[in-house]
């Protein structure tokens, strides 16, 4: 068995769904296929969440906005089928049901609710167009057997609980075919949470872990995992393979090819990961396995956009360090909030995240309680892998350093 993932960018309209579907055609194994929400329906649906929990009635037409665009998807593959134009309606009018509840909940609860039904839709459309040539093809409401806990927003899986039921649904005697959501799941309560933005990665390394899948296939619009993001340095270069180390390094620094969780479940049992480009199928692409065989020879840029450089220090003027330090990253634990960078001295802790105002308002209000806390917004954080004088100097000149970083193999800059 293998399993594949469509991003959104790779589904977004009818012709999409047709490269999908020729994809898979070449493909002779058993397949578990997830798939994301189609193009920016994940925003559209943001909007929608947004509107309703102000009371802004303006929702409905977002939500209206939504259903034409999917409506528009399945007239082009469909002929005007009124079957699948049922199922999606049938969806649709579940979510509106639900915004009709005049209850609303906290905001990561509500996400959840809300914005995980663009993964629905996408895969009822992608499920029905691929049964057209593969009658052997059934689709799966994952919410129903990824079990999580009720971390809203950032959901962690039970594995213990809900590998059973994934081997169990997934079975390759019933079918051939298994379309699947990426990015969502569900509580033991029946409610629905996601794995984080872009999390469906992580849901087709889930999958081919509890599965014992013989590879993973992501396919992109992109050649494979390139050496910088090419809307920023446009001679990027494709790195024919790469470790699981060196895919967590980049990922954790902030590389958007693959999602930061993907990694360890594929490691775990040793499954390699394919990233190929749904533009040129025939390309090999790029594998991420044990270990690499060809050495990266040349440096890796990473970007991270829309970061806030925290920094915390002692009221008293007491060491910034042990107990201070744990009460610190607690808080930013319980708040939420990823951390992608740290720096310590005597009197001082810089943190990096993400630029989450909302979570990281409430945090700086908690903070103050025992600390001084400042912060820089409007900041980028650049990473390089195997980094020399000139490459720094590529993405550093004409830059204000806020902070610097450096170890034997990967130096950080938190720029402005």
């Amino acid at each position: 068995m293998k399993v594949y993932k469509f991003g959104g960018a790779s589904v977004k309209d009818a012709s999409g769904i047709r490269n999908l579907g020729a994809i898979v055609s070449r493909e002779q194994d058993d397949l578990v296929i997830v798939v994301s929400a189609f193009g920016k329906t994940t925003n559209g649906l943001e909007k929608v969440l947004s509107a309703w929990l102000n009371r802004d009635p303006g929702y409905l037409e977002h939500l209206r906005d939504l259903q034409k665009y999917h409506i528009s998807v399945t007239q082009e593959l469909f002929n005007n089928n009124m079957a699948v134009a049922g199922k999606t309606e049938i969806s649709f009018s579940k979510l509106r049901e639900y915004l009709n509840n005049e209850k609303r909940g906290s905001y990561d609860f509500e996400y959840d609710q809300i914005v995980s039904y663009g993964e629905i839709w996408s895969t009822i459309i992608v499920a029905e167009y691929l049964k057209i040539a593969n009658p052997s093809t059934g689709w799966v409401d994952i919410r129903e057997i990824l079990l999580t806990d009720d971390r809203y927003r950032d959901a962690n899986i039970l594995w213990h609980e809900c590998t059973g039921r994934i081997r169990k649904t997934f079975d390759s005697s019933k079918k051939k075919v298994y379309v699947t959501q990426g990015f969502i799941g569900g509580t033991a309560a029946g409610n629905t949470t996601t794995l984080g933005r872009e999390g469906s990665d992580y849901t087709a390394a889930i999958l081919a872990n509890m599965l014992d899948a013989e590879r993973v296939v992501v396919w992109k619009d992109v050649p494979g995992i390139l050496n910088a993001d090419p809307k920023w340095l446009p001679d990027a270069t494709k790195l024919d393979e790469i470790s699981y180390a060196e895919a967590v390094e980049m990922t954790f620094s902030g590389a958007k090819v693959i999602h930061p969780k993907t990694i360890k479940p594929l490691h775990n049992k040793s499954i390699p990961l394919h990233v190929r480009s749904f533009i040129d199928p025939e390309e090999a692409g790029t594998v991420i396995k044990s270990e690499a065989t060809i050495k990266i020879l040349l440096p890796v840029y990473i970007k991270k956009e829309d970061q806030i450089l925290i920094s915390i220090s002692p009221k008293d003027f007491s060491f910034a360090m042990g107990d201070n330090l744990s009460r610190v990253f607690h808080l930013f634990k319980i708040h939420g909030i990823r951390v992608n960078l740290v720096e310590a001295s005597a009197l001082k802790i810089d943190v990096c995240v993400d630029d989450e105002r909302r979570k990281i308002e409430t945090l700086i209000n908690d903070l103050r309680t025992e600390f001084t806390a400042m912060y820089n917004e409007n900041t980028e954080m650049l990473s390089i892998r195997h980094y020399n004088k000139e490459s720094i100097e590529r993405i550093t000149t004409g830059r204000e350093i806020l902070l610097e970083q450096r170890t034997r193999s990967t130096v950080r800059f938190v720029v402005r």
